[in-house]
């Protein structure tokens, strides 16, 4: 292979990587690489090596467990009354049916400490850790996801922000407030900006006597945009750059009562219906210049951080609510019979309940490896954050669909409760970064630090004597590779003995992953940001392996602690690894060009609905 060719034709492609698909997918990959050094970084990130066809097992195995014996004591003591709670207190049926939270459980909920978790306990909080904050997630998800919005929509988002970007002087005057009684929103989306995050209309512009921001524009589809005293909010501003006046977006803490914030009705929505929605305007509201959150100019970077900072809870809730709807059928298929048999005495139920099994398996693993990297000081962990919300949110619609479809007729009908969660879970796919735009924010990333590496690799070739080391042993991997020898990383001590095979044949496929990915580079170039169906292919492969990473290392955990139901694990491990690893031996054939030619086929199909406003083929009846 002409390897200084292949790199060259990388160069091309990652020098426009800032054409990515969307503002929103742009701003993540940059936000992503900014904080790198110029050339090829290096990264624990088992998603990002893995577009290098490398095996990084550092943030996989062992399976994090970060928390102290006095942080298990304190999760232990605050699960079961918050358990407790929504069982006896909580009643879903009734916030979905009124359209809002009584204001009984509400006020549960603060006196719990439920909407400031993770705020510090010297500021009001329960300065709880994200492995901690994950279980209590868990349990909220179980039992009701509009009032998880809510409390999500409050410390997750609204004022996260505080929490990561906020001075001394911010974080003393406002957590105390978020923590005593006073609601938080964060407020990004406008009509004109979806994913597209970059293209906000709402302004901000310096007083004349340069001690307030004057706010204007509105936002849209605002959780507890209604009832929030306090407010995250993105804006156009002017700043000075290489001598000219360009717009950037700046984050500002935003009071209520500073004046000129008015919102709309709560939207009448599909689902998550308790939780408050609504359009909130901005009037020549004016902002204090000390609100400023994150220095002006760096909006886009600090919005990025808050989502990517707490994706992992949406992967937690999710696996609450996928045990609980597992929970339901398994009971139903345990007791109801049919034709002289118990439902589960059927293969097809009793593959589906597997498979449900499986999907939440795989969540929760996602959900706690990623907050327990998160915990450990681990940096690099937006890819897997975004993976989790991605897989979290398709595999929760799945398992509670087949819950339905197990339950029958009953599963249909309100009292079971199940098809108020399936209109609860179409949001998840869609808010804090549509899927579409997450997968490729994964792909491009992973591309991108694919490329540096590669650029490194051109800069040995332009002087070989100095880098020989580099450059016979990126040849030695081509060369191995290209024969079939390539093994690729040696996980077997790093899992139990029964998931052996299926931890090398991750390996393996890693390394065809990499040749995949290089592949694609070297046909498309800089014309690889465009190629949105190469990128969602690459991007399926990047979930299945790093969900088999993640569940090969839990698993293995069950089986080395002698967990009560560690063989269990061990199979539901092994079931999955089967199947993703299955698919990730596909990946190469689904880049090859009659794949592809069909994808071409069915884009062009989607044009021409889109130009015809809907389907063009007329009724057979011609009527």
């Amino acid at each position: 292979m002409k390897g200084t060719k292949l790199v060259v034709c990388v160069n091309r492609c990652i020098g426009s990587s800032n054409r990515l698909i969307s503002a929103r997918s742009r701003g993540m990959a940059t936000a992503a690489a900014a904080e790198a050094p110029r050339g090829a970084r290096q990264s624990a990130s088992f998603t990002l090596n893995l577009f290098r066809g490398q095996l990084e097992p550092t943030q996989v195995f062992p399976f994090p467990e970060p928390m102290s014996d006095e942080q298990r004591q304190t999760l232990a003591e605050l699960v079961p009354p918050v358990e407790k709670f929504f069982q006896e207190v909580n009643d879903p049926a009734k916030n979905d049916a009124d359209a809002q939270i009584e204001q009984g459980t509400l006020a549960g909920l603060w006196e719990l400490g439920a909407f400031g978790l993770q705020v510090p306990t010297e500021l009001g909080g329960l300065g709880l850790s994200n492995t901690q904050y994950a279980r209590l997630v868990e349990v909220v998800g179980a039992h009701d996801l509009g009032v998880g919005i809510t409390l999500g929509a409050h410390q997750s988002i609204g004022f996260k922000g505080i929490l990561l970007f906020g001075n001394e002087q911010q974080r003393a005057h406002y957590l105390p407030r978020v923590t005593g009684g006073e609601y938080a929103a964060f407020c990004l989306t406008e009509p004109s900006s979806g994913s597209d995050a970059g293209s906000i209309k709402t302004r901000a512009v310096l007083s004349p006597d340069g001690k307030h921001f004057i706010l204007n524009g509105s936002k849209i589809w605002i959780s507890n945009g209604g009832i929030a005293e306090i407010m995250t909010v993105f804006a156009q501003t002017p700043v000075q750059k290489d001598g000219k006046t360009v717009d950037k977006v700046t984050a500002f803490i935003v009071e209520r009562s500073f004046g000129g914030v008015s919102s709309g009705p709560p939207e009448n929505k599909m689902g998550i219906r308790c939780s408050n929605t609504t359009e909130v305007y901005y009037e020549d509201v004016k902002v204090p210049v000390e609100n400023v959150l994150g220095g002006v100019g760096n909006g886009f970077k600090v919005a990025m951080n808050i989502l990517n900072n707490g994706r992992f809870g949406m992967a937690a809730a999710l696996a609450g609510t996928q045990r609980a709807a597992l929970r339901q059928a398994a009971e139903h298929a345990a007791t109801r019979v049919q034709f002289g048999k118990r439902l589960c005495e059927f293969g097809s139920v009793q593959e589906k309940l597997a498979r449900m099994a499986m999907l939440q398996y795989v969540t929760e693993s996602l959900a706690y490896m990623v907050s327990g990297n998160m915990d450990s000081g681990c940096q690099d962990y937006h890819l897997e954050a975004a993976i989790s919300k991605v897989f979290a949110s398709d595999s929760a619609w799945a398992v509670v669909d087949e819950a339905i479809q197990i339950l029958g007729g009953m599963g249909f009908m309100k009292a079971t409760g199940l098809e108020r969660v399936l209109r609860d879970l179409r949001i998840f796919r869609i808010f804090e970064g549509t899927n579409d735009i997450l997968r490729l924010f994964v792909a491009l990333t992973g591309i991108q630090f694919a490329g540096s590496h590669l650029q490194e690799l051109m800069r040995a070739f332009k002087n070989p004597t100095a880098h020989l080391g580099l450059i016979f042993s990126e040849a030695g991997k081509r060369a191995t590779r290209a024969v079939g020898l390539a093994r690729g990383a040696d996980l077997d001590p790093l899992v139990a003995p029964e998931l052996r095979g299926a931890a090398r044949e991750l390996a393996r496929r890693v390394l065809e992953y990499g040749a995949c990915v290089e592949a694609a580079l070297r046909k498309y170039g800089r014309g690889v940001v465009d190629e949105q169906l190469v990128l969602n292919r690459l991007a399926a492969g990047a979930i299945d392996a790093y969900t088999t990473a993640a569940v090969l290392s839990r698993a293995s955990r069950a089986a080395r602690l002698q967990l009560p139901a560690a063989a269990h694990e061990l199979r539901l491990a092994e079931a999955w690894a089967a199947e993703a690893t299955e698919r990730l031996g596909a990946l190469a054939a689904a880049l090859a060009p009659g794949a592809l030619r069909h994808g071409a086929r069915l884009t062009a199909l989607g044009a021409d609905v889109a130009a015809a406003g809907g389907q063009l083929a007329r009724s057979p009846l011609n009527l």
